[in-house]
């Protein structure tokens, strides 16, 4: 399998020559003007890797701490090129012109992306230094300031990248712009803690609150979620973020217990986050399968009905996206 220098680490600038070094790190993208990533108007930024494998997860292409191709079926031109420069023979073209990937035969190599003359195949992830990553964001620092919003670092897991996330962090501090983590909290405490150091806002992804049907939906144990969710509170503003996804974390039972946990540990708010199907095409794209198809959305009802259940608890609760 093709690999790749490490990110999150200390490595020269291939861009600049410098004679300090400073952290690097694999981006998903960086969206502008967002305004449900903490208050105000904001940047985000998403960083690829996450030890979480949620079911319903919207980036799939997130997950991975890897670049990867992803593709864009209706942009190729049937010419061929990709096939004939991967080495792993995992491309091949049929009738019309039409391109099929072998996706177990992929090694990442990217060499398809590289030559391909429409952008059919991309690159999902790109490597950014933190001066890199300062420059695009603080270019609306501006409306920032104006708005009470900031940067938020989203994922991904932004954790996956500490060093990376944690300097990002902190010079966005020393320049006074509001800084907000979006988390699932799985990581060990002292690496949450030396990033906590630069934030102002954490929000705080709760999947949900039974031990064996977390691992069910995400593939890992709650338990480290839960006991960082206490500690993060007890130091840093925290919001939790509720994804309600059908038949997983629903129930009334479990969004009482939720919003029961938040008011204890003290969190400001909760967000909703309603299921929805918006990132279901990116798995075919990146040749996943996705788990959830068919599932039925929540209605309103039962939206109204979990914001009640919450705010019944004495946990201040807003709906989500």
């Amino acid at each position: 399998m093709h690999e790749e220098p490490p990110i999150g680490t200390n490595i020269r600038s291939n861009v600049i020559e410098q004679s300090e070094r400073e952290p690097r790190g694999l981006i998903l993208k960086i969206q502008r003007f967002t305004v449900h990533d903490g208050p105000g108007i904001r940047s985000t930024i998403f960083v690829k890797g996450c030890p979480l494998r949620c079911q319903w997860c919207s980036t799939p292409e997130s997950q991975s701490p890897h670049r990867e191709i992803i593709t864009y079926d209706q942009k190729c031109l049937g010419c061929g090129k990709c096939a004939a420069v991967c080495p792993q023979g995992a491309i091949t073209m049929e009738a019309l012109g039409r391109r099929v990937i072998d996706w177990k035969k992929c090694d990442r190599c990217l060499k398809c992306a590289e030559v391909c003359p429409a952008g059919a195949i991309a690159i999902a992830g790109k490597y950014m230094t933190v001066t890199e990553v300062l420059a695009e964001v603080t270019s609306d620092e501006l409306f920032y300031r104006n708005s009470g919003g900031g940067v938020t670092i989203s994922g991904g897991e932004p954790l996956a990248q500490p060093t990376f996330v944690r300097e990002i962090f902190r010079r966005l501090k020393e320049r006074g712009i509001h800084t907000a983590l979006d988390t699932c909290g799985f990581a060990k405490w002292e690496v949450l803690e030396s990033v906590l150091r630069y934030v102002d806002l954490v929000l705080y992804d709760i999947k949900h609150m039974d031990t064996s049907e977390h691992i069910i939906g995400t593939g890992q144990n709650n338990a480290l979620i839960l006991e960082n969710a206490r500690k993060t509170a007890a130091r840093v503003r925290t919001w939790l973020r509720v994804p309600l996804i059908p038949g997983f974390n629903d129930s009334e039972e479990n969004i009482r217990k939720t919003a029961e946990f938040g008011r204890e540990i003290g969190a400001e708010q909760v967000s909703l986050l309603p299921y929805h199907e918006w990132g279901t095409p990116t798995y075919e794209r990146i040749g996943r399968e996705y788990a959830l198809w068919g599932i039925e959305k929540l209605s309103d009802a039962q939206i109204a009905r979990a914001k009640e259940i919450c705010e019944s608890a004495g946990l201040p609760t807003v709906i989500g996206r």
